[in-house]
C-alpha cells in the first residue's frame, strides 16, 4: 500500500509570525510581579501559531493590513506606532480586531505556567467543571423581560 505525504503550508510567513508575535506581546506583556510570560513567549507563541485553524485566513488578512500601513512589517516599528495601527485595525475592523485578541488569549490561559499563577487547577474545565462564585441572578430579570429574540422552530 502507498501512502502520499500531505504537505500543508505553513498558515502564516515568517514576516507575519513576528507581526502577530509582536502584537501578542504588547496584549499580554510578561509581568514580574505575577511570575508569568507574555503571549510572545516561545511556547505560548508557538501553540498561538499552531492553533489558528479555521481562523488563519482571517488572522492574515487582518496582518497584511497592519504590515500594509505599517509600511512593511509591524514588529519594525516602535511601540507607539503600532498602538497607532492597532487603534486603527480596532476602529476601522473590529471583528478581525477581536479576532486577533481571542486567537491570543485563548492560547495564552492555556499556559501552565499562566494558570499556575491565578492558583488553577492543571487540567481541563471538563468534565469535573470549576465551581464559580455565585453572583447576582436579578442581574438577568431585564434579559428574561425582552422575552424570546428568535422564533420556534415547527
Amino acid at each position: 500500500m502507498r501512502t502520499h505525504a500531505t504537505i500543508v503550508p505553513a498558515p502564516l510567513s515568517a514576516r507575519q509570525q513576528r507581526s502577530l508575535r509582536a502584537l501578542a506581546g504588547a496584549m499580554v506583556p510578561a509581568s514580574d510581579e505575577f511570575s508569568v510570560p507574555g503571549a510572545d513567549d516561545e511556547r505560548i507563541f508557538a501553540d498561538i501559531v499552531a492553533s489558528l485553524g479555521r481562523d488563519a485566513p482571517q488572522i492574515t488578512q487582518a496582518l497584511a493590513r497592519l504590515d500594509d500601513w505599517a509600511g512593511g512589517c509591524l514588529a519594525d516599528l516602535d511601540a507607539d506606532q503600532q498602538a497607532a495601527l492597532t487603534q486603527r485595525l480596532r476602529d476601522e475592523s473590529p471583528g478581525l480586531a477581536l479576532l486577533l485578541v481571542n486567537v491570543v488569549v485563548r492560547c495564552y490561559y492555556r499556559d501552565d505556567r499562566v494558570m499556575r499563577s491565578l492558583n488553577m487547577e492543571l487540567r481541563p474545565p471538563f468534565p469535573k467543571g470549576f465551581e464559580l462564585e455565585q453572583g447576582d441572578w436579578s442581574l438577568l430579570d431585564p434579559v428574561r423581560a425582552r422575552g424570546r429574540a428568535y422564533r420556534e422552530v415547527p
